[in-house]
């Protein structure tokens, strides 16, 4: 379990010696985790098995489900068209899709949905699985339901509705599903293994996930290991919108099934390698050490982070800040520092990126952990980050 593959440059040893902690104290068993600094790859590192519960080993090529880190990715669509000239993030949703009018939502804009506002999160009738993956049922049920508030308000983390209402946009917007675009604009011309909708051709590739347990924290690291009074409340109370918006699909999807990782919801359903998570995110910020142009442009860089939403959350109970489809760095989300975003999947795996540092990083994780505020092993190996100094790069 404490094998660790891979290679990181002159300097970046802490972030090796931290995920070999991860494997060996902190209860991982299969992982990945990917750095650049300055658009140049420094730490790419692998280890344990590629099925938390089997014998085949994680090996460079292995890719996961991410769960809701795919929503940084599909954030990258609308801001991409938005740079394009196709799409305006001031303008009313229905102004793209007139149905999403339907039940007091015509002054929603598309800026809402991307900074959780939209008012969204939960639908009074949940979707069973097989409703959720048909790229009909979930846009025409956020559609046609009420908000839970005045949109643009307040917050609330879209835990699953995120995925039908960008995806639906963006396909009123491109004629492509938002999976498609990104793999014809985004994936392909960057030579990138992220999927928002597995091709059964890399199906091989692909571990599995599964609930671990963690070990106990050990009591000097300041990391929240239990909920608060009123987020336990929240979780236990099947009424309250933290439980409906994660019971959107019910009964619950199983997250391991070809199916599933073949629909792509852009909320929770893509894949990927910390390899290619990491890169994704340094053409965000930056041109990269290869040639390739970077994806944002300046302007587009700014507005995806600044930020949208702040504050109490009204799904996650805890502060939140979001940007513009992005989580930014606060308590509930550590990152490297107060211009990083990017965004957690739960259970344990990250992916950001640092502006200021130049720095693009990405953890991924088959051992779903009850990650409270922040994963200890993602947040282990951000701390060791921190601890390179500025001008660590592999040139």
């Amino acid at each position: 379990m404490a094998d660790v593959q891979g290679t990181v440059a002159d300097g970046w040893e802490p972030v090796r010696a931290a995920f070999r902690a991860n494997l060996t104290a902190r209860g991982d068993r299969g992982a990945a985790v990917a750095v650049y600094r300055d658009g140049h790859r420094v730490a790419d590192l692998w280890g344990g098995l590629a099925d938390p519960y089997g014998r085949a080993p994680w090996t460079g090529e292995t890719a996961q489900l991410v769960r809701s880190v795919t929503k940084g990715m599909a954030a990258a669509v609308p801001h991409l068209l938005h740079q394009r000239g196709l799409l305006d993030l001031d303008a009313p949703v229905s102004a793209y899709w007139p149905e999403f009018a339907a039940a007091g939502k015509e002054r929603v804009l598309v800026r809402h949905l991307l900074g959780h506002r939209a008012g969204l999160p939960a639908l009074d009738t949940p979707l069973t699985p097989e409703q959720a993956l048909d790229g009909v049922s979930g846009p025409r049920a956020v559609a046609a339901q009420a908000p839970a508030w005045e949109p643009g308000t307040a917050h609330g983390y879209h835990a699953q509705t995120y995925g039908w209402l960008l995806d639906e946009l963006v396909r009123r917007v491109t004629g492509r599903a938002l999976g498609r675009w990104f793999a014809d604009e985004v994936a392909g011309p960057y030579g990138l293994d992220v999927w928002l909708g597995l091709p059964a051709g890399q199906a091989h590739r692909v571990g599995r996930i599964a609930e671990v347990e963690a070990p106990p924290a050990p009591p000097s690291r300041g990391l929240r290991v239990r909920p608060r009074r009123e987020v336990a409340e929240a979780w236990r109370d099947p009424d309250s919108l933290t439980r409906r918006a994660f019971a959107a699909v019910d009964p619950p999807p199983d997250e391991n099934d070809p199916a599933y990782l073949a629909a792509g919801l852009p909320s929770s359903g893509g894949v990927a390698t910390a390899r290619a998570l990491a890169r994704c995110y340094a053409a965000l910020i930056g041109d990269l050490g290869d040639g390739t142009r970077r994806l944002f442009e300046p302007d587009t860089l700014a507005r995806a982070r600044a930020e949208e939403s702040s504050g109490p959350d009204r799904v996650l109970v805890v502060p939140t800040r979001f940007g513009a489809g992005y989580m930014l760095h606060g308590p509930s989300c550590p990152m490297l520092g107060p211009g990083s975003f990017g965004h957690s999947g739960r259970g344990g795996s990250l992916a950001f990126a640092d502006p200021e540092t130049g720095t693009a990083f990405a953890y991924v994780t088959n051992s779903l952990q009850k990650s409270v505020t922040s994963d200890p092993r993602a947040q282990a190996l951000v701390r060791a980050v921190r601890r390179v100094p500025a001008g660590g790069n592999a040139r």
